[in-house]
């Protein structure tokens, strides 16, 4: 019953190209950024002589861009519409990532390339939830939101563990830095996947 469950929301969402564009795009900056995760906290410490203490000062800045971005996302999703803030969203989340591969020269340079990639993606990664949320809320049939949820999220989150396996590898075959380029730059071209869609012209989502 389970798996049937399961193959009814897949078919659901191969079916709504509004919600399949959302999945692609939303899988694809998954598993790109689970790549490049795999081998953040090892660059930052062994590369760029990062303490651990001011590690978590940097990484805490995600949580201040994150709350940053919940407060301003209904705002901007009134400025621009639902569904070019989940485009922004798609984009805002990975592109400040690549701040990390790029940070260099004296501490003070580093720490705040370092500061601002994870503020402005803890902000941009809320946009994203936040609008991705709302999307599928107002677009899946109650009937089948458990269905539709289950898949979403077996495809969201499977991803992950192979990302992270791929980072490992391509950090050891190539090296730390150019697989961080890898996982931020592959992380935005997510955003590729709604360009076919009708969710980049979702000005308000429709009425249930």
């Amino acid at each position: 019953a389970q798996r049937g469950h399961i193959v009814g929301g897949i078919r659901y969402i191969w079916h709504s190209q509004i919600i399949r564009a959302s999945l692609l795009a939303t899988a694809t900056i998954n598993f790109f950024n689970f790549v490049f995760w795999a081998l953040f906290i090892l660059y930052v410490t062994r590369t760029l002589d990062v303490t651990p203490g001011l590690l978590g000062v940097i990484l805490g800045a995600a949580s201040v861009g994150g709350l940053t971005g919940s407060v301003v996302t209904g705002r901007i999703s009134r400025r621009l519409g639902v569904g070019p803030a989940f485009a922004l969203g798609c984009v805002l989340f990975p592109a400040p990532l690549v701040l990390v591969p790029l940070a260099g020269g004296g501490n003070l340079t580093i720490y705040a390339c370092l500061f601002a990639a994870e503020f402005l993606s803890g902000f941009g990664v809320m946009v994203l939830d936040i609008t991705a949320a709302s999307i599928n809320a107002a677009l899946i049939p109650d009937r089948l939101r458990a269905r539709v949820s289950g898949a979403y999220m077996l495809v969201n989150y499977g991803v992950r563990p192979l990302g992270s396996l791929l980072g490992g590898a391509l950090g050891t075959w190539i090296g730390l830095r150019e697989t961080l380029w890898i996982g931020a730059v592959g992380a935005m071209l997510g955003v590729i996947w709604l360009l076919p869609s009708p969710l980049l012209r979702m000005r308000e989502l429709p009425e249930p």
